[in-house]
C-alpha cells in the first residue's frame, strides 16, 4: 500500500533542494525528468521520488535480519547518513573508500554476504555495484538523473550531490523502514529523530563552534568574577566607611568634650 507525499516532507524536499537535478540526463533517467529550467538545469518529480523511497524501504523491510543490509557511501556527504541510518535501522554502514573484494574475496577480513546494498552515488560507489552484480546481490542507489544506473534494481531518483539532500534522503527511507517494521506506531506519529542528524558536518566548522562556545563560556565567567570582585570591594570599603565615621566621630567627641581648667 502507498502513501501520498504529506506537505510536510515535500517541504522538507524543497528546503534540502532534492528536486534539482544535473543538466545532462540519461537516457534511463528520463522518466523522472519533471521540466528543464531556462539555466539547463533539470527538475526531478517529486511523486518518482517518494514513491522509490516507499518501495526501497519495503524491500529493506522484506531482510530478515537487518544487518545483512549494507549501507554503502565513497562520498564525503554520505558517510555520516549511512552511520546515523545502520545506527537506527540495524543495518551494516561502509563509509569511506570502499575496499576491493569485501563482497567477492572470501580471503578478506572485511569480507560479508550481504542480501541488500544501498549506495549513495552510482558513480563513486561503482566498485561496490560492480562486485555485487558478480553475487546476484539486489541494489538500491540514490541516483541522479546523470547517474548510471547499470546492475541498480531500484534508483531513488535525487540530487546525490548536495549533502542536504543525501542526508533528508537516508532519513527518509529510514523513517519508512522503522514504520513498516512497526518501531514508528502510525504514520500520524512524528519521528522523534530530526533530518539535521543526518547531515555532513564539516569538523573545521565543528572545531570554530566548538571554539566559539568556549569563548562565549570564558568571557561569561570573567564577567561573574569581576561582578564578584565588584560587590566585595564595595561590601569592604562600606565596612572601611562606617569604621572611618565611627572614629571620626570618637575624635569629635573628645575634642568638644570641656577640659579640667575650663570647667
Amino acid at each position: 500500500m502507498s502513501y501520498d507525499l504529506t506537505e510536510a516532507d515535500a517541504r522538507l524536499l524543497l528546503a534540502a533542494q532534492a528536486h534539482i537535478g544535473s543538466k545532462n540526463v540519461q537516457k534511463r533517467n528520463e522518466q523522472y525528468l519533471a521540466a528543464t529550467r531556462p539555466d539547463g538545469v533539470s527538475v526531478i518529480r517529486f511523486d518518482s521520488t517518494w514513491q522509490k523511497i516507499q518501495l526501497a524501504a519495503r524491500i529493506i523491510a522484506a531482510v530478515p535480519n537487518p544487518a545483512d543490509v549494507v549501507a554503502v557511501s565513497a562520498r564525503t556527504y554520505g558517510q555520516r547518513a549511512v552511520l546515523k541510518y545502520a545506527a537506527h535501522t540495524g543495518a551494516t554502514a561502509l563509509g569511506g573508500r570502499f575496499t576491493p573484494g569485501d563482497f567477492t574475496n572470501q580471503l578478506t577480513k572485511s569480507f560479508k554476504e550481504p542480501r541488500l546494498i544501498i549506495v549513495t552515488d552510482p558513480r563513486t560507489d561503482s566498485q561496490a555495484i560492480r562486485e555485487a552484480s558478480y553475487v546476484n546481490i539486489p541494489v538500491i542507489a540514490l541516483a541522479d538523473l546523470d547517474s548510471p544506473v547499470e546492475y541498480v534494481d531500484v534508483a531513488i531518483p535525487c540530487n546525490n550531490k548536495s549533502k542536504h539532500s543525501i542526508g533528508l534522503i537516508w532519513w527518509l527511507l529510514a523513517r519508512e523502514v522503522l514504520r513498516i517494521r512497526g518501531t514508528i506506531p502510525d504514520r500520524e506519529t512524528a519521528w522523534s529523530v530530526m533530518p539535521d542528524l543526518y547531515f555532513y558536518r564539516d569538523p573545521q566548522e565543528a572545531e570554530i563552534q566548538n571554539a566559539e562556545e568556549v569563548d562565549a563560556q570564558v568571557v561569561v565567567a570573567v564577567e561573574e568574577t569581576e561582578e564578584q570582585t565588584s560587590v566585595a570591594i564595595s561590601q569592604d570599603w562600606g565596612i572601611n566607611q562606617a569604621a572611618t565615621i565611627d572614629n571620626w566621630a570618637d575624635e569629635e567627641a573628645e575634642w568638644t568634650q570641656p577640659t579640667t581648667q575650663e570647667a
